[in-house]
């Protein structure tokens, strides 16, 4: 059992070692140790700030597209807005012009019917006269002394005329 005796030379020696090894250690490790690590530290403070610059970057491109978007839906409403308003303006030129165009055919209506009237009006003066002169022959002819005959020769031409008109 000789494992478990404590051989205080050994143990002095290990202890020196120990001391010479931290020493060596200290002296010439320990600095390039921190160095590393403050290397590190350094690295990843410049990823932390680049990644906030990011964010950043990506919020302001967040708000630089919504902006972009909110004046594209300006314009469109805009469009639309104008489009509408020419719609008015055509459909509004179109009934004025169909208007125009529905006085001139009641216009032209009203003389045709104006001319036909003058028409019928002059055929009739016509034949009234016609039928005037034809009964003034008759009666020149006939002896109207009494009142029966005059009406009787009256209807007769009366019923002349309208037989004619029917015809």
């Amino acid at each position: 059992m000789e494992l478990f005796k404590v051989d205080t030379g050994l143990t002095i020696w290990m202890f020196v070692a120990f001391a010479i090894l931290f020493f060596i250690l200290w002296k010439f490790a320990w600095p390039v140790i921190m160095k590393t690590i403050d290397g590190r530290a350094d690295l990843i403070d410049k990823g932390v700030e680049y990644a906030q610059n990011a964010k950043e970057q990506l919020d302001n491109a967040q708000l630089t597209a919504e902006k972009q978007i909110q004046e594209a839906r300006h314009k469109e409403a805009d469009i639309i807005a104008e489009a509408n308003r020419m719609k008015s303006q055509i459909i509004e030129q179109a009934r004025d012009e169909a208007k125009k165009e529905a006085q001139k055919e009641k216009d032209a209506a009203k003389l045709s019917i104006e001319q036909s009237r003058r028409e019928a009006e002059q055929n009739l003066r016509d034949e009234v006269s016609r039928v005037a002169l034809h009964i003034a022959g008759q009666v020149t002819r006939q002896d109207l002394s009494n009142q029966a005959a005059q009406k009787k020769l009256v209807n007769t031409y009366l019923d002349e005329i309208e037989s004619n008109n029917k015809n």
